[in-house]
């Protein structure tokens, strides 16, 4: 279930040398004010970190010491350059301290090194990078690790992936928090789609190509208009003009999943918004999705997302306050 957010008024950022501005600085912009001007109070932020620190090629003066973690409601450890290389004692001391406080703890990228090194995530599903992930998982055999997702949420310890996917799940933190709307007002504010996911589960958002000229650029917007409607491999393979094994091919290296995997995503990402915008009873919604019955869209929606469509709707409704 989300926090409210007198649960989770200050937000920690962790800085130490070594760390990638990218996950830092966007990190801070998202958390350092309210771009929806929708929220209030908005958060805390607080910066902390053992002195001037050196992030890329920028200099940092944190706010706070690195003591500072073990007193906030959220923290959040950004990405590491090299994970390789052995995590600060201090900072490990100042995690662990933080987690046992209580606090929210939060990865983003290659941070997901520093909450398992200080045994945050043992026991936990984790994500990170997908070109460290393999080293993650071996390094740390206690943590469950999630190489196909863009974020995991276990509910008060959380992780994401690269880069678009830290913003994704900065997002994912204001909408448990502050409810989808000023979710959604931020992420227009930041010129980013916004994530959809809910409940307890990691949610994966396929991609589409970037390219214009790619074979199923045209594809994809068809099929998502067409959602309410029986898809199967053939109808795609045949719009797309290609054979099926072709058409798998090509979906495989755009999305990186299946033609039908890519479809049942949809469908429930369609399904949750309308559960958040509409009134509509479950069957209808399961229609407009095109899962047929409530019971499909129950069962499915549940195995997905990690909570039923009810409970979702209650959670995620966008006139939540």
């Amino acid at each position: 279930m989300p926090h409210t957010i007198s649960d989770m008024a200050t937000i920690a950022l962790a800085a130490i040398d070594g760390m990638l501005h990218f996950e830092l600085a966007m990190a801070a912009e998202i958390f350092v004010r309210d771009p929806s001007g929708l929220a209030d109070p908005w958060y805390d932020l607080v910066v902390c970190g053992p002195g001037p620190v050196r992030i890329g090629r920028f200099q940092l003066e944190p706010d706070n010491g690195l003591d500072r973690l073990a007193r906030a409601d959220t923290v959040i450890v950004p990405a590491v350059e090299d994970i390789d290389a052995d995590v600060p004692p201090d900072l490990l001391d100042a995690v662990r301290a933080a987690h046992e406080a209580g606090a929210r703890m939060v990865s983003l990228c290659t941070g997901a090194f520093v909450l398992a090194a200080a045994g945050v995530l043992d026991g936990l599903r984790a994500t990170t990078h997908w070109a460290h992930t393999e080293a993650l998982a071996a390094r740390y055999p206690r943590v469950t690790v999630e190489p196909d997702v863009l974020y995991v949420d276990n509910g008060n310890v959380l992780a994401s992936a690269g880069k678009a996917a830290a913003i994704d799940l900065c997002l994912h933190l204001i909408r448990r928090d502050h409810g989808s709307t000023v979710a959604n007002a931020v992420a227009r504010r930041l010129v980013v789609p916004p994530h959809r996911a809910g409940g307890q589960a990691q949610f994966v958002t396929t991609p589409v190509p970037a390219h214009d000229d790619h074979p199923l650029a045209n594809l994809f917007p068809w099929a998502m208009e067409r959602l309410d409607r029986p898809l199967t491999v053939e109808d795609l393979a045949r719009q797309a003009n290609m054979s099926s094994r072709n058409l798998a091919r090509h979906f495989k290296s755009a999305t990186g999943t299946s033609p039908l995997r890519w479809l049942s995503t949809q469908r429930i990402r369609r399904a949750q918004e309308l559960l958040e915008k509409t009134d509509n009873s479950i069957d209808a919604i399961a229609r407009a999705a095109g899962m047929g019955t409530a019971t499909t869209l129950r069962r499915q929606f549940n195995r997905t997302v990690g909570v039923p469509p009810d409970a979702y709707r209650r959670t995620f409704r966008s006139d939540r306050p």
